[in-house]
């Protein structure tokens, strides 16, 4: 958390449209507000800033900036915050105020639940489950099935209905500052809605209780996990700002390994899936994680979505997805990418451009240590694009894309079909972009605004 004197105070500021020369200056995107006849707007109603990446096109995003006193809550447990979303249909304006940080494996008691509640009264036991599915006796041609797959499958549907929360239209949830707002070990399920706003939360501890055994995931099977921290699903028009990421405390290093693989609890942070589309995604902090973004879940999505802005942004002790893009029309910019190993967090790449995707990474900076080849910092499946110049690695221009494709027998294209113009606070020059790990370093993550 940034200290007393990094902090920026919303309730003190006048209204005023951000120039790229303001942010420049130190003012963080989307740091004020951007109507100019709403009088001072505090943090809980401000509003998207006009261009600010695809979030702001069209109608843009305002979320609940509406909201009566009637639907402004404050939560600081579970059940409150099931109370304040209230019914995924009611498209109501509403702002929810999180103060301090919400368990979500509790009862609506605030008893604490653990993955043994869950289990309970399924069948389900990991012992035995390992027992059915061992590939020594089970085979690897086929998923599990029969009486632990379905046990484990209502344990984990249990759990589900326990720790995902679905979002309604038209709601900003914001963390109220000073109070180390966040969600431990929930899910924020942003799905078929529009015009929903995500600011100054801590996601941490987003766990898996029941992983599942797929002996036919590569060539040696996988344990895969469900639940993202934040996952959008045939979303429109959202904006994550000022959140931080996390798999603490439990980091993947202390994952133990069944039938010679990793049995891994964490899936992704923060997955924009299911032709999703006018994203933007704005100083948040990504750390100690391994598939943190995926952008399209399939190869098959359909084009003209998964239009999204990523832009001032720290990752750091990521291993991949910094994002996965698929089909759309991805513009990164501004981020600070440090692939330095962090408790066992080992970077495999950075930004992976698939399935025909646009990506445009322009003006971003790595932070790379010996032994880290550049080339290892794109990744492909020969079909998608990544433009853009004006990315430094350890302060040095570099072209990212030559290095990789250099290093591939899959290249990366290197021109898209599309030109950024939604780009409010976007930074060009050598010095600024240089400034990107001073800067980012007190202006991104929970606990900065207020």
């Amino acid at each position: 958390m940034a200290s007393a004197s990094h902090r920026r105070s919303l309730r003190k500021r006048r209204t005023l449209v951000v120039s790229a020369a303001v942010v420049a200056a130190g003012v963080g995107a989307g740091a004020v507000v951007m109507n100019a006849n709403a009088g001072t707007v505090d943090l809980y109603h401000q509003t998207l800033a006009a261009k600010d990446g695809w979030a702001s096109s069209g109608t843009g995003t305002t979320g609940g900036s509406k909201a009566g006193s009637a639907h402004t809550f404050t939560v600081s447990t579970r059940a409150q915050l099931v109370k304040a979303l209230g019914s995924v249909s009611d498209t109501t304006p509403r702002i929810i105020k999180v103060k301090g940080t919400i368990d979500a494996n509790t009862d609506d008691a605030g008893k604490k639940l653990t993955c043994a509640n869950y289990a309970s009264g399924t069948g389900y036991s990991l012992t035995s489950y390992l027992k059915a599915y061992d590939p020594a006796t089970y085979g690897r041609s086929k998923l599990p099935s029969g009486t632990q797959e379905t046990a484990r499958a209502a344990a984990q549907k249990k759990q589900a209905a326990n720790i995902v929360f679905k979002v309604p239209a038209n709601t900003t949830i914001v963390g109220e500052p000073g109070t180390n707002a966040g969600i431990s070990g929930g899910m924020l399920q942003i799905q078929n809605v529009d015009n929903v706003i995500v600011r100054n939360l801590t996601f941490a501890a987003t766990e898996d209780c029941f992983p599942q055994w797929d002996p036919t995931d590569g060539d040696d099977g996988n344990w895969n996990s469900n639940y993202d921290a934040v996952t959008l699903r045939g979303a429109t028009h959202v904006w994550a700002d000022h959140n931080t990421f996390t798999d603490a405390p439990h980091l993947d290093s202390a994952n133990p390994e069944y039938f010679g693989r990793e049995y891994q609890i964490h899936d992704g942070a923060l997955d924009i899936t299911k032709s999703s589309d006018l994203v933007t995604v704005s100083r948040n902090r990504f750390t100690n994680h391994d598939k943190t973004m995926l952008i399209g879940s399939s190869d098959s999505e359909p084009s003209g979505k998964l239009r999204v802005s990523i832009h001032h942004n720290v990752w750091k002790g990521i291993v991949q997805r910094a994002p996965l893009a698929r089909v759309g029309q991805v513009h990164i910019y501004n981020n600070l990418y440090d692939v330095t190993t962090l408790n066992g967090y080992a970077v495999q790449y950075s930004i992976n451009s698939r399935a025909k995707a646009q990506v445009v990474a322009a003006n971003n900076y790595w932070t790379v240590p010996s032994g880290v080849k550049v080339a290892k910092l794109l990744s492909g499946d020969g079909t998608g694009a990544i433009a853009g110049s004006g990315n430094l690695v350890n302060g040095t221009a570099t072209d990212l894309v030559a290095a990789y494709n250099a290093a591939s027998s899959k290249d990366l294209k290197t021109t898209v079909n599309w030109t950024p113009t939604l780009t409010a606070g976007l930074e060009t020059s050598a010095s600024s972009v240089k400034n990107l790990p001073a800067s980012l370093a007190t202006t991104t993550g929970a606990g900065v605004l207020s």
